[in-house]
């Protein structure tokens, strides 16, 4: 099952930077184990959307704290909700990596 994860981030945007590589390092191997669906940060610096594949909201939630962000504290807030998939266009999405 798909969850949402809507999180926002401190406003420390080099200390965000320091971290990104560490965590898109965790989203790639969440890739790898078909544990995450979609991710990306919106483009205002609020945070970002990570859709994770688990099979409830404590195993996104884990997977969510799993992160280095989360760990370096740049996880300021987050809200994770059940997500369905009823469309998708993979020709908007860019590959991985």
């Amino acid at each position: 099952m798909k969850f949402a994860a809507v999180i926002e981030y401190i406003a420390d945007t080099a200390k965000v930077a320091e971290y990104r590589p560490a965590h898109r390092v965790y989203l790639t191997s969440l890739i790898e184990s078909n544990r995450l669906a979609v991710a990306g940060p919106f483009l205002d610096d609020f945070g970002a959307l990570i859709v994770y594949e688990a099979a409830d909201v404590a195993g996104a939630e884990a997977l969510l704290k799993a992160d280095p962000f989360h760990a370096a504290g740049i996880f300021a807030r987050w809200t994770i909700r059940p997500w369905k998939t009823v469309f998708g266009n993979p020709g908007l999405l860019p590959p991985n990596g």
